[in-house]
């Protein structure tokens, strides 16, 4: 890999986990919430997709002191905001076929925290039947096993990897021309919880390798061409998690030209808020994804070996 993919993925993800720890207020949970959250996509997913990017970047162990000691206190803040898991056990408990406390508590986990109760709760459910037959998306199928994989509730004989992927939009290998915005996002995220965000590129299958071999850079340009920021940057993410690192400098150079020089990546090329919390509220999940890419990246391009096993924090 050339060093200029390096040091741009680096640059990238700097910056924007230093948006995301400046902008952290923005993310917390309202004074008054409950396990219900009335309106999770708003309450709590920037907390969660928050402590993803900072999960990874202390799995990957390829970040400077700096960075390490931010993605903590990122990890910290939303764990407090959390009430130390006992929000996700709450929720859990009322909710028994939701699959969010699980899903977000998988990312904590990566990174040595844990709620014994919950741990408790989730292994009686996972149990169940009635939570194995859940109606969901295949891609949100492939979450849910790689949650419960994360989580250690399930043993790799237990998870038919091989029936979920075949399920997916990706998994059937289908004509490249034929994807759309929406199909485009489940593809990123089938590739994401198979290969667990890059830590098991060898877990997606060879043929849907090269499939994406041949076409991310053919999607990638489609939505480059049309500003779609956060669409390009999981791409980028997607090509992270192949065994054969898919990293195009010209690509990178464009989404480094694009983030803002206090590090937040606009989700598209539509006019940013002055507003700080109408920014945040717009382009967090931008911002995440493009720490996250560049996490990746760095690591793949490095070479980086697997870290040890995240100290247990209670």
């Amino acid at each position: 890999m050339s060093a200029p993919v390096t040091t741009t993925a680096h640059q990238v993800a700097t910056r924007a986990f230093d948006w995301l720890r400046r902008s952290e207020t923005y993310g917390g949970l309202p004074a008054d919430s409950t396990a219900d959250l009335a309106d999770p996509n708003s309450d709590y997913k920037p907390l969660a997709e928050t402590a993803l990017a900072c999960s990874l970047i202390l799995r990957e162990g390829v970040a400077g002191p700096r960075e390490a000691r931010t993605a903590r206190m990122l990890l910290d803040f939303a764990w407090q905001q959390l009430r130390e898991g006992d929000l996700l056990y709450e929720r859990q408990l009322r909710h028994t076929l939701m699959t969010d406390p699980l899903e977000v508590y998988a990312h904590f986990v990566r990174a040595g925290y844990r709620h014994r109760r919950l741990e408790r709760l989730l292994e009686h459910l996972n149990g169940l039947r009635s939570r194995h037959a859940a109606e969901m998306m295949p891609n949100r199928r492939l979450a849910v096993a790689n949650a419960t994989r994360i989580a250690g509730f399930a043993t790799e004989q237990e998870q038919d990897w091989d029936a979920l992927t075949a399920g997916t939009w990706l998994g059937r290998a289908p004509e490249p021309w034929a994807i759309d915005w929406m199909t485009a996002y489940c593809l990123t995220h089938t590739v994401f919880h198979i290969t667990d965000w890059g830590a098991r590129p060898e877990a997606l299958p060879p043929n849907l390798q090269s499939y994406l071999a041949t076409w991310l850079p053919v999607w990638t340009d489609i939505w480059k061409e049309v500003a779609q920021w956060d669409l390009v940057t999981e791409l980028l993410i997607v090509g992270a998690c192949l065994e054969e690192p898919y990293c195009d400098p010209v690509v990178w150079a464009e989404i480094a030209a694009e983030q803002h020089p206090d590090g937040m990546l606009p989700r598209d090329a539509d006019p940013v808020s002055g507003d700080p919390a109408e920014a945040f509220k717009t382009h967090q999940h931008t911002t995440v994804v493009a720490a996250v890419a560049g996490t990746l990246t760095l690591s793949r391009t490095l070479g980086a070996p697997a870290p040890a096993p995240a100290t247990v924090r209670s």
